[in-house]
């Protein structure tokens, strides 16, 4: 079986809607994929819809943007909560909240020195989507600012840039704890990404796991290869799933469906361990 856990659709940060997205999947010729937007199950309907229409597994999912008390980002993923679970939704919708106002405040400073404006960055958004850089981005590059979205994040956008605004994100211990509690699965998403900015520290991933974590996303392409190496290390020491998958943005990032994959017996195990929603296996 090929089974990717992780990718996104323009329900937040993607470009393909969720049915589209589901399409593409199954033209790469996965078995299963899981839906994991961020700070959003807006997709899921969508997505479940062509599943049974294509007849391609789904795990319901979602990305939780999180942040510690040091400030380093850390994402979550979940597999199988409940949309519903009200500290939880809660939760998610603080922070939903939190990245439009972010949004709305990035775009005002750029303002002052391009040809950028609310409007421009809000016809890149769908209806309901969680609202994130990557459509400044998109907003840029329809400007004709940057090329693409890699060039925006690389100079105007990056978190030392005089435009950028921080926004408000649980901490990850209460995250994995409002997952388990809302019957979910919670992976730490690409721990070791270092080219993305600093990684969490050792002590971090020891409060996450004792407050329930029970993945490491190991391959994903950001995951440096000595990364990658102490996160199975750490896995077969505390017993947790390891996963691999895309991170798949369609044409908002490079990364390619189903160029890292999860196994049948780690998928097994997310199954037996989520009871907030279920999969759908044709």
């Amino acid at each position: 079986m090929k089974i990717d856990l992780h990718a996104h659709s323009n329900v937040s940060d993607g470009t393909q809607k969720p049915a589209m997205l589901v399409a593409a999947a199954a033209a790469a010729r996965l078995d299963v994929m899981a839906l994991t937007d961020h700070d959003s199950t807006a997709g899921w309907a969508g997505a479940l819809a062509a599943a049974r229409s294509l007849e391609i597994g789904l795990v319901p999912g979602m990305e939780i943007s999180c942040k510690t008390d040091r400030g380093v980002s850390v994402h979550l993923l979940c597999y199988l909560h409940d949309p519903a679970h009200p500290g939880l939704l809660e939760e998610i919708t603080k922070a939903k909240d939190a990245r439009l106002t972010r949004a709305e405040r990035m775009v005002e400073r750029l303002a002052e020195d391009y040809p950028l404006n609310w409007d421009d960055v809000s016809a890149h958004v769908a209806p309901g989507a969680t609202v994130g850089r990557p459509h400044i981005a998109d907003a840029l590059v329809a400007a004709g600012i940057v090329s693409d979205r890699n060039e925006a994040f690389a100079n105007i956008l990056t978190s030392h840039s005089r435009y950028f605004v921080s926004h408000y994100a649980p901490d990850p211990v209460l995250a994995v704890e409002l997952v388990r509690a809302a019957g979910g699965v919670p992976v730490f998403a690409h721990p070791m990404a270092s080219a993305r900015g600093r990684v969490a520290a050792p002590e971090t991933f020891h409060d996450m796991i004792d407050a329930g974590l029970l993945g490491l996303e190991v391959d994903h392409r950001d995951n440096s290869p000595e990364g990658r190496t102490w996160l199975r290390a750490l896995a077969l020491q505390e017993g947790l799933l390891v996963t691999g998958s895309s991170d798949y943005h369609g044409a908002g990032k490079p990364n390619l469906l189903g160029e890292n994959t999860t196994t049948p017996e780690m998928l097994e195990r997310i199954i037996a361990a989520g009871t907030g929603s279920r999969p759908y296996l044709p």
